[in-house]
């Protein structure tokens, strides 16, 4: 009886939301991790479970939400959980407005994040706008919390995002085009805060077989940061990742990685990097996604 009464609910539950979809997406990674300014060796792990649901209008615009559940233990990352603030969206070909705990222009923007390196990341010092602009928040509320708001358009090879929010008054954009393996793109803000990120420029593509970027930031009075990356495959299933960063106010940084790809979705990780504070940071491990 009780088998029959979970289907018969089941099936009502399912009849309601005929038109909905709900998708869970994330990965998986844990290992070690060096930190080179306390000479300390920890255990660092992250499970992130992304969790969209959409529905459909009858004249085919798509409204939706994402929401993230996140748990972390590592640097700088000590006992981080729960669910984030929820972006909404309403999308129709290739324009979508989206509200709440925006992704922000600027984070966004193509070439920001030219590599991924190591396990972690590593402090990501590769990144040319170095976080000063809105970002969507995996632990926290993001723009949820001061209003953000957003406007996404994609044709072809073209590219723009403007997005705004309460948090320093920020109004940011960025424009991209794709041409012959080739993207470059442009992005500007206005904010209120000194530090915050004024504009920023990216180049990427291919030469021979490697994928290299290029990219600049004018970070206010936080300094200038140009950045120099590449990847290049050594195996069928390993490629390596490297970068190199001046940042007028912090000075030197750089870095280089290794992936090995187990298959299934599976892959070991880890890199090491010479930080802006002149330290040696280093991690290893293995990550799934699903």
């Amino acid at each position: 009886m009780k088998k029959i009464l979970f289907a018969t609910t089941a099936l009502v539950a399912t009849a309601s939301v005929a038109a909905a979809d709900v998708s869970f997406s994330g990965y998986g990674r844990f290992g070690i991790r060096y930190d080179g300014a306390t000479g300390d060796t920890d255990l660092t792990h992250r499970l992130r479970i992304q969790i969209d649901a959409t529905a459909e209008s009858d004249a085919g615009v798509t409204f939706g939400a994402r929401v993230r559940i996140q748990q972390d233990r590592g640097h700088a990352l000590l006992g981080q959980q729960g669910i984030n603030g929820a972006r909404f969206f309403a999308r129709s070909g290739g324009l979508e407005v989206g509200v709440g705990n925006i992704f922000g222009a600027l984070e966004w923007m193509p070439g920001q994040y030219p590599i991924d390196l190591g396990l972690t990341g590593l402090g990501y010092e590769y990144v040319a706008y170095a976080f000063g602009g809105d970002a969507y928040s995996s632990n926290g509320p993001g723009a949820h919390g001061s209003n953000g708001i957003e406007v996404m358009y994609s044709a072809g090879d073209f590219s723009a995002h403007i997005s705004a929010s309460d948090t320093n008054d920020r109004i940011a954009a960025f424009g991209a085009y794709t041409f012959s393996g080739w993207t470059v793109a442009l992005g500007v803000q206005d904010s209120s805060l000194a530090t915050d990120t004024e504009w920023t420029a990216t180049v990427g593509g291919n030469i021979g077989p490697a994928t290299v970027g290029l990219a600049y930031a004018d970070n206010g009075t936080a300094g200038d940061r140009l950045v120099l990356s590449a990847r290049f495959d050594v195996g069928a299933a390993t490629n390596v990742e490297a970068y190199y960063a001046d940042d007028s106010a912090a000075g030197e940084s750089y870095g280089i990685d290794f992936n090995h790809d187990l298959g299934g979705g599976t892959s070991l990780r880890g890199g090491i990097v010479q930080t802006y504070a002149g330290d040696t940071n280093a991690d290893f491990g293995v990550r799934f996604n699903f």
